[in-house]
């Protein structure tokens, strides 16, 4: 796991981003978005980011890019502004080896520094992974979303889970 090294995402880090969400989109294991993303789109998104929502890359040893987590916009209005949603991705390779941890720890950390006073996440029930890594980090169940969105021509579940900071 020490062998992961955190840093903020950098507009070189496009392409990696957008090939890692593409396995995620592609797996159906991590969300309900359904359309592939281009480098140029990433490109765009990475640079459209405000201070408070960073994107941070994990590398392996070698300096490649394994992973990458965002502190995203809950909700646009003004009493929600110390709600941040989150997205962790990490390459299917490297999944179950620490580099989703030592991002979700940095992104904890990050909503902290940014006086965040809560941290919010919609996943799918089956992602055991994720489950198991949101509540070894003290995430709690807030409840399930029936059907929440058709994938595959079929209704999935979404469990909704939060942590105070």
């Amino acid at each position: 796991m020490n062998n992961h090294r955190v840093r903020p995402a950098t507009a070189g880090d496009a392409e990696a981003i957008c090939r890692i969400y593409n396995q995620g989109i592609e797996d159906r294991v991590a969300t309900l978005e359904t359309e592939l993303r281009t480098p140029e789109e990433r490109r765009q998104w990475l640079a459209s980011r405000g201070a408070r929502h960073p994107v941070i890359v994990a590398e392996n040893a070698a300096g490649e890019v394994v992973g990458w987590g965002s502190l995203n916009v809950f909700n646009p209005r003004e009493a929600y502004r110390f709600v941040a949603d989150f997205s962790v991705y990490v390459e299917p390779a490297w999944r179950g080896k620490g580099v989703g941890r030592v991002v979700l720890e940095r992104l904890i950390e990050l909503a902290r520094q940014h006086d965040f006073h809560k941290m919010v996440l919609s996943a799918f029930p089956t992602n055991a992974g994720g489950m198991a890594l949101y509540e070894k980090l003290g995430f709690r169940t807030v409840g399930i979303y029936r059907e929440q969105g058709m994938l595959d021509g079929r209704w999935v579940d979404t469990i909704i889970m939060e942590k105070l900071l």
